[in-house]
């Protein structure tokens, strides 16, 4: 896990919009000056504007521009970008001078140049517009603890940046407070946490210490919520509270210390959601002949309909439709209460079953080779699920998750996880499968995801463990 997350505050969106107007401002360029240059000269257009791109996001960055808790101010972003313009522009040129290009690469980079500080002084208001209407999508779901003053205080710091959060509703410290001074939507009391977390879908906690209190008031609460798997960000006036899985930032004049269990840096966040997206897509594709062709045996095979739909629990407790082939009779759910005394997973945390008689005839064929599995590739295209995870809970089974197995679902749900491949239904003591998710999520890396992925492949070849 990333303990540090440098880049967690980093605007990656924007660095990646930014890179894409200027490749937009070169493709303009290309248009004004088609039929003028053959090919050589192009390529070498090419590479100037590369190497001019690289220098001015280096500079944007050096200058705290894709840092999310920068104040928008209008006149300071111009000042960045011109600056930054400046330093990719009389770089290019001195490279130009040394290398003494023909006439028309210089024309071009002229050209370019200008064109590029145009597009990005219109990107940097579309950016901030186009940030505002889509400020809730995929946003973190936030509630707010403690002084109600300093969250007012502090959401005026927090509306001048370009951090994203859904703002759920507000936790009073205790039940002295008084619930109609327009505090808004009050979801409850801070011993009332616990459900206020399991039943708002929670990402992260701010705390909301004020100058005059002591952050160890906080301390039992945002253990708690660390044991959920939630983030804290303790909002105060004093750097002393430290924890090697913390890092400081600052919204305006106020301090900010987040607490997390999980990475948060958003360039890991964004490339398995890419991975994650492009895979689901292709995979959709290619497979699907494989698709049609399973779908027509299992109506021909038993009646009832082709997918099975039911409703899991993804995460932070947020409930979606998980898809599956459809590999049992039609009335499974129903039957599945007279088998719970048959349940091999101890304390009935889950349901696992050998020789289940619910599963039809080509049911129990894609259920050992885990064909069943892939329409939940749409989940996955949907954003609700992730190719590698954790295993996505029924609710009654969340229902009997105590504090510390709730973390298991603080992040996506995968199709395939590491409890899967280390011993896939061999499991049955649901602490080893807790301990093994647990592991995940706390050594995530992407060639962590890339290892479990051939390993399900290896144990899909072997038939080992799925019933």
């Amino acid at each position: 896990m990333n303990r540090r997350n440098r880049g967690a505050n980093t605007n990656t969106n924007q660095i990646l919009i930014d890179m894409a107007v200027l490749g937009l401002a070169f493709l303009f360029d290309c248009l004004l000056t088609i039929g003028k240059y053959n090919d050589r000269v192009t390529i070498k257009c090419l590479s100037i504007a590369v190497i001019f791109a690289v220098i001015y996001i280096l500079a944007n960055k050096q200058g705290r521009i894709y840092d999310v808790t920068l104040f928008f101010y209008l006149d300071r972003f111009y000042k960045i970008i011109t600056k930054s313009w400046l330093i990719a522009s009389v770089s290019m040129a001195v490279v130009l001078f040394v290398y003494n290009p023909d006439n028309n690469i210089r024309v071009f980079y002229y050209l370019f140049i200008a064109t590029a500080y145009i597009f990005m002084a219109i990107n940097t208001i579309f950016s901030r517009f186009l940030q505002t209407v889509t400020t809730r999508y995929q946003a973190p779901r936030a509630v707010f603890v403690g002084v109600f003053e300093e969250y007012e205080k502090f959401n005026y710091f927090l509306n001048k940046t370009s951090m994203r959060i859904d703002e759920i509703g507000y936790v009073l410290r205790d039940h002295n407070e008084n619930k109609g001074v327009g505090i808004f939507n009050v979801l409850g009391y801070m011993d009332e946490l616990e459900d206020i977390i399991r039943e708002n879908e929670v990402d992260q906690v701010y705390f909301m210490v004020h100058k005059d209190e002591s952050p160890e008031r906080y301390r039992e609460y945002a253990d708690l919520c660390l044991e959920m798997g939630v983030t804290v960000r303790m909002v105060l006036d004093s750097h002393s509270v430290r924890r090697t899985n913390s890092f400081v930032s600052s919204i305006g004049i106020y301090p900010m210390i987040t607490y997390h269990t999980i990475t948060l840096n958003t360039n890991d966040q964004l490339f398995k959601r890419v991975v994650d997206f492009v895979s689901s897509l292709l995979g959709l594709i290619i497979l699907s002949p494989l698709l049609l062709i399973v779908a027509i045996i299992i109506k021909l095979d038993s009646s009832g309909p082709v997918i099975f739909k039911q409703l899991r629990v993804g995460q932070n407790g947020r409930n979606f439709y998980m898809y599956k082939f459809r590999s049992m009779v039609q009335d499974a759910e129903e039957k599945k209460k007279e088998l719970m005394e048959q349940n091999e997973v101890k304390d009935g945390m889950m349901f696992k079953m050998k020789n289940d008689p619910r599963v039809t005839r080509f049911g129990r064929f894609i259920r050992k080779t885990s064909i069943d599995e892939l329409p939940q590739l749409f989940n996955v295209l949907k954003g609700e699920m992730s190719l590698v995870g954790t295993r996505p809970p029924t609710l009654d089974e969340v229902q009997k998750y105590h504090r510390g197995q709730w973390r298991r679902i603080s992040i996506k749900p995968g199709i395939t996880g590491l409890w899967q491949v280390t011993g896939r239904s061999d499991i049955t003591d649901f602490d080893k499968v807790v301990e093994l998710d647990l592991e995940y999520i706390d050594n995530w890396t992407p060639f962590l995801d890339i290892r479990i992925l051939f390993a399900t492949v290896l144990e899909l070849l072997k038939h080992k463990g799925a019933y």
